[in-house]
């Protein structure tokens, strides 16, 4: 199996072993590995994150990994910008970029670009919702069909979301929403990746939430949420989305014990684990499927 010349991307639910598996991909390959993961690109969040850990790298060169501040806005954009360029960094150094994580858009964006639509001020926006009421939806849908034809086959005339969406993209911009998606190009061609998803039996994956939030608390995700509060980080920012933040906040403020806590992160992250999966089936349908008990024999055909 030729993987050297290929762009390696790794996938599954959190807890289902990536990092890892990327690391000993890398060594077989003379492979770096790139972060794809939202929540591990902040500084201020390595244990809720469960970002790798520098002294488990085996030599094996680690990117964008632990590099943005929680305050600061970070969007899939941006990502896709900085990933591009490291892989090029990376075959460069004749050496193969294995992404790896589990953010289901980013992965979108690098195998199939990312639509740049112009941003549409908020005053707009707003008068399309107020016309969007007045009306109703029917009348609305009926108005948006007149203005941008292309929709009638795309939205269903009960989407409120993408009907509004539709109609202010294509008034703001004069281009249809649908000719935006197919104006979208990937840099990179579709024969250029090996895509490979790590699927993982969900009593196991279950097994392996619990222990993991299990070893956050013990090893610092209290501390660490305690250091985050005095970041007085926006409420907007994406950062405040990882999971377990707020759970040990009202762990702090008293209003939930430990072990209640520890139940709420676990069962948070096994339906994160299960959006993950939803998402895999949705948009990940060509990618290799592997089982956790198949990667080592997968590892030595190589």
């Amino acid at each position: 199996m030729d993987l050297k010349s290929k762009i390696i991307l790794i996938s599954g639910p959190t807890a289902s072993g990536k990092s890892n598996f990327a690391i000993q991909l890398a060594k077989k390959l003379n492979g770096e590995i790139i972060n794809t993961d939202s929540m591990q690109v902040y500084k201020e969040l390595k244990i809720l994150s469960a970002r790798p850990l520098k002294k488990n790298y085996q030599k094996i060169k680690h990117h964008l990994y632990g590099f943005q501040s929680a305050k600061k806005i970070f969007s899939t954009g941006d990502w896709l910008k900085l990933a591009i360029a490291k892989v090029y960094e990376i075959k460069k150094r004749k050496k193969v970029p294995i992404l790896v994580g589990g953010t289901g858009l980013y992965f979108k964006a690098i195998t199939q670009g990312l639509v740049s639509i112009p941003e549409i001020p908020m005053q707009f926006r707003n008068k399309i919702r107020t016309l969007h009421k007045k009306l109703g939806q029917n009348k609305f849908y009926l108005k948006l069909l007149k203005l941008d034809p292309i929709s009638k086959n795309k939205i269903n005339p009960t989407d409120t979301q993408r009907t509004i969406r539709a109609y202010e993209v294509k008034s703001f911009t004069n281009k249809s929403l649908h000719q935006w998606f197919e104006d979208t190009k990937a840099v990179f061609k579709e024969r250029d990746f090996y895509k490979l998803y790590i699927d993982f039996p969900r009593p196991e994956l279950i097994e392996r939430i619990n222990q993991r939030t299990e070893e956050m608390l013990e090893g610092g995700a209290i501390q660490e949420v305690k250091s985050f509060i005095k970041l007085n980080v926006k409420k907007d920012k994406t950062a405040n989305k990882a999971i377990g933040i707020n759970e040990i906040k009202d762990y702090l403020n008293k209003k939930k014990n430990l072990e209640e806590t520890k139940e709420i992160i676990e069962i948070k992250t096994r339906q994160y684990a299960k959006r993950q999966s939803t998402w895999a089936r949705g948009h990940m349908s060509d990618w290799h499927k592997i089982k956790p008990q198949d990667l080592e024999k997968f590892l030595k055909k190589i």
